[in-house]
């Protein structure tokens, strides 16, 4: 099978090959699964660089531990584990893999059955590969750790990127006025989807604008933990879901101390892969959400692709379309 593999860390396009490799064969509780689609995610970013350095820990400290890429996939069930209960062959499934393994940058991949669940048959595999991980990051941060209220007035830095665009569609189920944060031709963009308010950060910084939120999701955290609480109204909540690895330290070991002593609440977010993706799919039923997606690019294209994603030019999630349904 082809799959985009590194044996070395480095910038994307120098390192990753598309090769042949062995087909895996599905083990115990695994399911093997034609992949139709990816997506392109922070994660790659990072584990094919290897950087920051930090992360070499988790991906492998002189070569890469992992040899292909990739977290987020859409395809069929093409066969099955001894032990395998929820799926049967011929099945759409999508999800993110990343709690089981990652490799979704390849045409087939064997992964526990719980990093899946079915895919809706109104819901193209493009838009599926787009959702997993984005949207569990906007409703988990929003709704289960944000605790976002009816009405409120809410900030999403990074609003235009699969994140972002995901929770301004969350937020306005909640009738939420909601500013977004980017820059470049993802403005307009942005304004179409319907964001109230748009900020080039090249311009502005929200931070010093005077400006306070109820709640900020914040997808690209580079400012100390008390520049963001000048935005935040009293008790009012900050979310981080990433961002700059030293800020996000920061945040991690000033945060109690600051929740302790002050009305304002600072957290990161712990993600739970593909919890709350039924609510997902019931706004998608319902015509309550929509997948921005740039692309798809083929598999061959990896490489320029997660370049192009860690440059920020992206505007919604970047897909990739790996085998033709």
């Amino acid at each position: 099978m082809k799959a985009m593999v590194f044996t070395k860390f480095g910038p994307p396009q120098s390192v990753l090959q598309l090769q042949e490799i062995p087909q895996p064969k599905p083990q115990d509780h695994q399911v093997l699964v034609k992949i139709h689609t990816s997506a392109i995610n922070d994660y790659d970013w990072s584990m094919v660089r290897g950087k920051p350095y930090l992360y070499r820990l988790m991906y492998g400290l002189g070569k890469p531990k992992i040899p292909v890429p990739g977290m987020e996939l859409a395809g069929t069930v093409e066969a099955l584990g001894p032990e395998v209960t929820s799926f049967k062959k011929g099945d759409q499934v999508y999800g993110d893999t990343s709690a089981y393994g990652f490799g979704t940058f390849a045409e087939h991949l064997c992964i526990h059955e719980n990093a899946l669940v079915h895919k809706p048959a109104n819901m193209s595999f493009e838009e599926a590969a787009s959702i997993s991980h984005a949207s569990m990051l906007a409703l988990q941060g929003l709704r289960d750790l944000g605790k976002i209220q009816e009405g409120q007035q809410i900030l999403i830095n990074g609003g235009g990127g699969g994140v972002g665009t995901f929770g301004l569609q969350i937020a306005k189920q909640y009738n939420a006025e909601v500013t977004g944060v980017d820059t470049g031709e993802k403005l307009n963009m942005m304004k179409d989807l319907g964001f109230d308010y748009v900020l080039d950060y090249r311009q502005q910084d929200f931070t010093r604008k005077g400006q306070q939120y109820d709640l900020i999701l914040d997808c690209k955290t580079t400012r100390s933990p008390f520049a963001y609480l000048r935005s935040l109204k009293p008790k009012g909540r900050y979310i981080t879901v990433g961002g700059a690895l030293p800020r996000l330290l920061q945040m991690f070991l000033l945060k109690g101390f600051i929740n302790r002593f002050s009305q304002k609440t600072l957290d990161i977010l712990p993600l739970k892969p593909n919890k709350g993706l039924e609510y997902i799919n019931q706004l998608y039923e319902n015509d309550q959400i929509k997948c921005i997606i740039d692309g798809p690019y083929p598999l061959s294209e990896v490489p320029r692709a997660i370049q192009y994603f860690g440059e920020g030019k992206h505007a919604g999630k970047v897909v990739i379309s790996v085998c033709d349904p």
